[in-house]
């Protein structure tokens, strides 16, 4: 098995309205532009589930993954600070020796 192949948004984009108005079926189309069996229904489930949001690149996230990788990035740093101020109140409530 060869490198995985990449392809653009917009070549998956132009690629699934060729599917609806070609009238060719999706087993046809693939073979036709040398995509992997199923390729089609993969792409067409997953801008069905993602709307919008479908296909965000290599290396990039969906718009809410990429929001909850935030949110939980800023959670921990919280928690960091958190615990440096617990350590620091536990230091200056010690009682002071004379």
């Amino acid at each position: 098995m060869g490198p995985r192949k990449h392809y653009s948004r917009e070549f998956k984009l132009e690629t699934l309205e060729l599917l609806r108005s070609s009238g060719k079926p999706a087993t046809q189309l693939e073979r036709d532009l040398g995509l992997y069996k199923g390729q089609l229904h993969v792409w067409k489930r997953q801008l069905a589930e993602n709307g919008q949001h479908a296909f965000p690149g290599r290396g990039h996230l969906a718009e809410p993954q990429a929001e909850l990788r935030r949110l939980q990035r800023e959670n921990e740093l919280l928690r960091q600070e958190r615990d440096i101020l617990k350590k620091a109140i536990a230091i200056f409530s010690e009682p002071r020796r004379p």
